[in-house]
């Protein structure tokens, strides 16, 4: 199959997978080929998609590359088989036709080298013909008296029952490494098997409490069992607290086997195909199966969980920022005192101060006060760990008592703050600093802007995931990767603010410019026009087309260097411009003036191509021309707790609280309602309505109202409910 045969064949394959257009999938794989990035082909060649989100976008690129892997090992199949004159036309064709890797290598499996098996030593026994007999299904014969002519006591086969034993050795891995009898094991374990799990004896009789006790005895169907259980279920077996096995209806498994090798019931060798097929499944169909199963159920929960932790941190990293205005972040802690921070409005450490507001208060509140007006800061971000809600509330009432009613005083999550204060990027930024005031400017910086300062954080740490650490660790950085990618390419990034982390995570940058970004903006001073960034070293032309329409100069020479408008366009806006009457930098922010532009006028080339511009990006310039750089963010709102609830014994039930959500699982939402313990609203609380996926209803940040159902001080754990509320 030649190169350009193989695309259309892979973007056949994916279109009837995805419902998504030929052309498109074909536009997208090319341009992927050639190095463009996710964010650059979703946002910028809308055309050539067909207008294909990043979501699409990725899953096309996702899937053409398992379609270049699955080449590739097919080629690798019939060149080893080629090698070992094994390739015949039929078996050509079958690995040919094989549509998955799972087919694929159970076409192989037979032909696969092997380490010696009980199977290989009854050939070398020379028993192969009897396996023949037994597999061939006569209608005449007697094993037993067959047998007899194979027994050789040099050879170990001391009489005819050991030959007839070691014959279905032979027999039993014929059938196991029969494709079509795998693939019907395959499909009934999955549709029809379960996940049991046990407790072993010496767990039930310890009578200690684990988490697992709801998995003691328990059994659900491959299809039904929600991806927490199923991880719930894994963790509590690598603890050995439980054991997992996949149940299944042996005797319809044992049934089609018999079918499929053609069992005939009248034959004298009936018996003996019985035999090496219960054999085939207990001793090694049924473990590498179980393991196969296990493996893709594994494989399929831990992306869903991963999908869950993506749509958490999505909503964390675009949560509403407070914006460019000065800030003071307060690390609560009691035997160490609470650490300030103080930031400029643009994010600039400022300087810092220990209080003790449990042990001089007075001190503690001048101490705040005299911060904020120095810096004029108009609100303090308050970490909301251990002493969160008591020093938030010192924090209210000592600017009250001051005066500074404009000033606000906020509950901010420290989730990965200690983190991110102890890495190389914070000793990087603030070599000088203790840990702890490093932290507190986090907690600041967070306040501003989520977005680039979460950044810095090992997503994984920022307590926003579902049974994270029982998920594949490439799986997740993969897909959490791919959230800050296009959170950070759907704001966009200031050119001349951004720290390294940040820039990094603009498409066709990467850590390695994003340091000579750095560095070139210290040594020549801030970026006036987009194109400087062709003489940052190493930065080409390509990665400027991928990067440019991502970054904003506010304030430079051309006024669309501070909108999404991608510099390969800026003639054709010159050209609206004109044909209006106006300069560019008078249609930029100007609603009616675009309004004015016919955008049909400007629509070229072929339809579906590369370099064509049609409606789709001619909308989005309009767009941009009039609210250029806007955030697509929502506008900033702190969320209210009730003052006389700060901690669990303040709660009963029956209350009802206003909370923010701070962590959404498939089997519910955790909710902060003003103390140091989430509240958790199961899934069947989420709304009066069924609610099969609690994404549909919250997500991490929302505001909610939430009623109290039970209190628990001991286990710590808070029951809450979304309904009648």
């Amino acid at each position: 199959m030649g190169v350009s045969e193989q695309m259309n064949d892979f973007c056949a394959r994916i279109s009837s997978v995805t419902g998504l257009a030929r052309p498109g999938v074909m536009a997208v794989l090319e341009l992927g080929e050639s190095g463009a990035t996710v964010p650059f082909i979703a946002r910028y060649r809308k055309e050539a998609s067909g207008g294909m989100d990043e979501v699409q976008v990725r899953l096309v690129l996702k899937l053409g590359q398992e379609l270049q892997e699955l080449e590739k090992r097919r080629s690798a199949i019939l060149e080893s088989l080629q090698e070992r004159e094994l390739l015949t036309d039929a078996l050509r064709q079958a690995v040919m036709a094989a549509d998955s890797r799972a087919r694929l290598e159970d076409v192989y499996l037979p032909f696969k080298p092997k380490r010696r098996t009980r199977a290989s030593i009854a050939v070398e026994r020379g028993l192969a013909r009897l396996a023949e007999m037994i597999s061939r299904q006569g209608r005449d014969g007697n094993p037993d008296v067959e047998a007899q002519a194979f027994v050789n006591l040099e050879k170990g086969v001391e009489d005819g029952q050991a030959a007839l034993a070691g014959a279905r050795d032979i027999v039993a891995e014929s059938v196991s490494d029969n494709a079509a009898v795998r693939a019907m094991v395959r499909r009934m374990m999955l549709d029809s098997g379960t996940v049991d799990s046990q407790a072993p004896k010496r767990v039930r009789e310890s009578g200690e409490p684990t988490p697992y006790e709801q998995y003691y005895s328990f059994s659900q169907s491959v299809r039904a069992i929600p991806s927490h259980r199923f991880l719930a279920i894994r963790r509590g077996a690598r603890e050995e607290i439980l054991s997992m096995s996949i149940g299944i209806d042996a005797s319809g498994i044992l049934e089609q086997i018999h079918s499929i090798c053609g069992l005939k019931s009248s034959s004298p060798w009936a018996g003996q195909l019985r035999l090496a097929c219960m054999d085939a499944w207990k001793r090694l169909l049924f473990p590498a199966m179980e393991n196969e199963v296990l493996s893709t159920l594994a494989e399929h929960c831990e992306r869903e969980a991963s999908e869950v932790f993506a749509a958490n941190l999505r909503d964390l990293l675009l949560a509403a920022p407070y914006g460019p205005r000065a800030v003071i972040g307060l690390d609560p802690g009691i035997r160490t005192g609470c650490k300030l921070a103080a930031v400029n409005a643009d994010g600039t450490y400022v300087s810092s101060a220990v209080i003790f507001p449990d042990r001089n208060p007075a001190e503690a509140a001048s101490v705040i006060v005299a911060m904020a007006r120095k810096i004029r800061a108009t609100a303090v971000a308050v970490g909301n760990g251990t002493y969160g809600r008591e020093a938030l509330a010192f924090v209210r009432q000592a600017l009250s008592d001051a005066g500074l009613q404009d000033v606000v005083a906020v509950a901010v999550s420290e989730a990965g703050a200690s983190v991110y204060s102890a890495s190389d990027i914070a000793r990087a930024e603030f070599p000088d600093l203790d840990l702890t005031v490093r932290g507190a400017i986090s907690i600041a910086r967070r306040l501003q802007d989520p977005l680039a300062e979460l950044v810095k954080v090992e997503p994984r740490s920022l307590g926003v995931g579902q049974y994270q650490h029982d998920i594949s660790p490439a799986l997740l950085d993969q897909r959490l990767d791919e959230v800050v990618e296009d959170c950070v390419n759907s704001v966009g990034v200031d050119l001349n603010t951004a720290s390294a982390p940040l820039l990094s995570r603009v498409a066709g940058i990467g850590p390695s410019l994003a340091t000579s970004i750095v560095a070139f903006r210290q040594a020549q001073g801030q970026f006036t026009d987009r194109r400087q960034l062709l003489k940052v070293p190493r930065l080409g032309p390509k990665a400027f087309e991928q990067c440019a329409g991502f970054l904003r100069i506010r304030g430079g020479r051309n006024p669309l260097d501070a909108s999404a408008v991608h510099p390969e366009r800026y003639d054709l806006v010159t050209a609206m411009a004109a044909d209006i009457g106006v300069p560019v930098a008078g249609l930029v922010g100007d609603p009616a003036l675009v309004g004015r532009i016919d955008l049909s006028r400007y629509v070229r080339g072929q339809p579906g191509g590369v370099d064509s511009v049609g409606m789709p990006t001619l909308v989005d310039i309009a767009a941009e021309l009039k609210r250029p750089g806007r955030d697509p963010r929502s506008t900033f709102e702190a969320p209210a707790f009730r003052e006389d609830v700060r901690e669990i014994k303040d709660i009963v039930p029956g209350m009802v609280l206003e909370g923010q959500v701070t962590n959404v699982a498939a089997f519910g939402a955790f909710v902060d309602i003003g103390v140091h313990q989430d509240g958790l609203v199961h899934i069947s609380e989420l709304s009066e309505r069924y609610v099969k996926d609690p994404l549909e209803v919250v997500n991490v940040g929302k505001k909610v109202k939430v009623r109290v159902l039970a209190v628990d001080p001991v286990r710590r754990r808070i029951s809450l409910s979304m309904k009648d509320t």
